[in-house]
């Protein structure tokens, strides 16, 4: 059971065209030795949230989310920027976010717009084309941003009784009229892991669905009832037939399309290292040596930058995993 990074992509999260990155690798991912997604500099300030005014009187910045899952982006000398529009107070239907610097940030889904609190829009992109390039700040306000409001999307309707449920805590909680009962964001746990030799040699595969070339890391979603550690070992023998053992956590990184939460391991196989493939999950896969992946003569492409799985590609490349 394969998930978006690093796995199979979902039918209504197509990837981008493009989305891969050329070898040969020269240089770790931008955010070192955290993963792009994982950075942050803002409060979330969830006890704010249950205040009649979160923003405590003050302007807030407001992200707008298309239903596309993009938002405007302005071009500066130091890169790509969001584009925020004040406001007098939270608008209706939006999501607080927190704030940084005391000033108060939300997000609301709208449609697109050629300018944005009176400056032009240069583009609208999406968490994947922006996630390693933004700030801290910004980086991590838009994973926040695209999931609570795509958790809103996707629940509208309460599971318990089918009634249409009604937002509180500006934001993060929906409440079934007819029960009473609290609704709050889900994250679906999912792990992402670098299988090794215990020397130079690392097993990637690729998705029939993915671009002509790419190869990643194996994933998958953890079952219920289920450790994350048991669903590395699971997986990995689902995928590609081989027993691990030492497995080792990397670290972890949200992964909003649309709720999950990536936790990266390396695991060391033992035994047999042929691979035994499952046809329905994966159209390919072989041990690549660290030589071959820095010479260029691995893979034509890997994940991009924003992802856990480049992250952790990188750091077993420069031998600081595994």
């Amino acid at each position: 059971m394969t998930v978006p990074d690093g796995g199979s992509t979902p039918a209504d999260n197509p990837p981008p065209s493009g989305d891969g990155v050329t070898w040969p690798v020269s240089s770790p991912s931008p955010a070192g030795t955290v993963p792009v997604l994982s950075r942050s500099a803002h409060d979330r300030s969830h006890l704010a949230r249950a205040l009649p005014d979160p923003t405590g009187g003050r302007p807030v910045q407001v992200l707008t989310v298309d239903p596309r899952r993009t938002v405007p982006v302005e071009e500066t000398d130091a890169g790509p920027r969001l584009l925020w529009e004040r406001r007098d107070g939270l608008p209706e239907g939006a999501v607080y976010l927190g704030e940084a610097g005391g000033v108060p940030f939300a997000a609301v889904r709208g449609d697109r717009r050629t300018a944005v609190g009176g400056r032009p829009v240069d583009a609208w992109a999406g968490l994947r084309d922006l996630g390693a390039d933004l700030d801290d700040l910004d980086a991590g306000l838009l994973a926040e941003a695209i999931a609570m409001v795509e958790w809103h999307e996707r629940n509208r309707y309460s599971p318990l009784s089918g009634a249409r449920t009604t937002v509180e805590r500006a934001g993060w909680v929906q409440r079934d009229p007819e029960t009473g009962a609290e609704l709050f964001p889900r994250t679906d746990p999912a792990v992402i892991m670098l299988v090794h030799d215990g020397g130079d040699r690392c097993v990637l595969g690729r998705q029939a669905v993915w671009p002509p070339g790419r190869f990643s890391i194996l994933a998958g979603f953890v079952e219920p009832g289920e450790s994350a550690e048991g669903a590395v070992a699971r997986e990995v023998a689902e995928e590609v037939g081989l027993r691990v053992t030492d497995i080792r956590y990397v670290g972890s990184q949200p992964w909003p399309f649309p709720q999950s939460l990536m936790l990266g391991y390396t695991a060391r196989a033992e035994g047999d290292p042929t691979l035994r493939l499952d046809p329905t999950e994966i159209e390919e896969a072989r041990w690549f040596s660290r030589d071959e992946l820095r010479s260029g003569a691995g893979p034509a492409a890997l994940p991009p930058a924003v992802s856990i799985a480049r992250h952790i590609i990188d750091r077993w490349l420069e031998d600081g995993l595994g």
